[in-house]
């Protein structure tokens, strides 16, 4: 989630970017005063891992699974990258590219740059540019996803800026494996799973998530997010297991689908009215519009979270914590909210724990009544939601097309751990709307004389 663009949101607070790590193990924060990473292990504590105070206004901040190594830019120098061990607080190398930096993207193989119209391949091993594609379809976004699976190391990325082609590449043979045409209009999001053999697309119409097989790109599944109005996806995340895909907008309902094939059952013949009218209305499917066939075969969400805003911008996640599976968001307002998700029952979830992003400490009654929230928090009673049981200075940059002079600031000198230690893992849309509470309210039927119910004058 990065802030930098979002200048009245970004201006409200010191945060300017917020992010999960591959594995959902931390979180990384960049804001103007530096980053932080805080450690997910807990639900009653954001266990700060780390603080750097040394860069100002940092807006991109990624860290590889639970490593040193993270990729830092700042907004001082949005084209520069930096590398850096940030445990022992060394720059590994650094590199300036022709234009501005939108995203990095990272994984054990791979390093991903993305600018507006090109995208860098490093090998994260050395830091060397293996590939670049040029001229692609503007991107201002930069959106992009990157698989976290050594075997399946796949690229996505738009391949129109009229309409949501997806771009598939493997970034290990450096070539390009498919193009999917997902939707009909602009993509507003990506997520591969962790397998690297699903990815799940949003356009920016944002009423249908749809899931696909990947090289292959053959649809494996179809959600419905919503019918009455379109929205901004904000951000799209499958869980580790690949069971489940959360996908967060700038409304204030997350929903979360689950992922599996419904296995038919024979056909029974109806005995009931009810039943009858059902099989009619199945059957007259083959002769409605392809699109209105389409609603009656898109899934619908298996639970949803409420969330106490709508109109910031976040990044969700799904994980198991303290093994219970939680749906975490991310968001503008500078706080992380933590819900429970019964894998079961599913339906809504139950929020469980709200932390500000700067690490401070508050207490609950604090937080419900920080000025910074528009929309309360509501106490919610959900049965069965929880299971039982227990520097080195940098050297002289080369300017344009991601080359770096690392000197003796190179990748293989400053890493004095072996690669594998480093390595190892210890475990949208620019402007959105203001804050709103979406409610309804209900029509009372008045009686007058004689007992006759009146219906209410129009605009009442």
């Amino acid at each position: 989630m990065n802030l930098a663009s979002q200048s009245g949101e970004a201006g409200a607070s010191q945060l300017l970017f917020a992010n999960f790590n591959q594995d959902v193990t931390s979180l990384a924060v960049g804001s103007k005063s530096g980053y932080k990473f805080f450690s997910l292990s807990s639900v009653d504590k954001l266990e700060q891992i780390y603080e750097c105070t040394d860069t100002e206004d940092v807006c991109i901040v990624e860290r590889l699974f639970s490593s040193s190594l993270v990729a830092i830019v700042s907004l001082k120098a949005p084209r520069k990258l930096k590398v850096c061990h940030f445990k022992k607080g060394t720059e590994i190398c650094n590199y300036s590219y022709s234009n501005t930096i939108l995203a990095v993207k990272l994984n054990r193989q791979r390093l991903i740059v993305c600018l507006e119209e090109s995208l860098y391949i490093h090998n994260i091993r050395d830091m060397k540019v293996l590939h670049t594609i040029r001229e692609t379809p503007p991107n201002p976004t930069g959106l992009c996803a990157l698989s976290i699976n050594n075997d399946n190391c796949y690229l996505a990325y738009p391949g129109s800026a009229t309409i949501g082609e997806v771009q598939v590449f493997d970034t290990i043979n450096l070539r390009a494996a498919n193009m999917i045409p997902a939707h009909d209009s602009p993509l507003a999001a990506l997520a591969f799973d962790a397998s690297g053999t699903k990815l799940a697309t949003a356009s920016e119409k944002g009423t249908v998530i749809r899931v696909f097989s990947i090289p292959e790109g053959q649809k494996l599944f179809e959600f419905r997010r919503g019918v009455k109005r379109c929205v901004s996806i904000c951000s799209l995340a499958f869980s580790m297991d690949g069971m489940f895909l959360s996908a967060s907008s700038n409304t204030e309902t997350v929903h979360i689908f689950k992922l599996e094939t419904v296995k038919e059952k024979p056909q029974e013949e109806p005995t009931t009215w009810t039943g009858y009218f059902g099989k009619v209305l199945m059957a007259s499917t083959s002769y409605l519009p392809s699109q209105v066939t389409e609603m009656f075969n898109q899934g619908r969400a298996f639970a949803t979270v409420r969330l106490p805003f709508c109109g910031h911008k976040n990044i969700c996640a799904l994980a198991t914590i303290q093994k219970i599976p939680r749906l975490l968001v991310g968001a503008s307002d500078g706080y992380l909210y933590m819900y429970n998700l019964d894998p079961q029952e599913g339906g809504e979830c139950t929020l469980m724990k709200q932390h500000q992003l700067d690490g401070s400490m508050e207490t609950t009654n604090e937080i419900l009544d920080s000025t910074s929230h528009d929309c309360p928090l509501v106490t919610q009673a959900y049965g069965a939601a929880v299971p039982k049981g227990p520097h080195v200075p940098s050297s002289p940059t080369a300017l344009g097309k991601g080359r770096a002079s690392l000197g003796r600031s190179t990748a293989a000198l400053a890493l004095t751990e072996p690669p594998a230690c480093l390595l190892h893992s210890g475990a949208g849309p620019a402007a959105l709307g203001p804050l709103c509470l979406h409610g309804r309210a209900g029509r009372r039927r008045r009686l007058g004389a004689g007992g006759r119910g009146q219906r209410p004058a129009a605009g009442g």
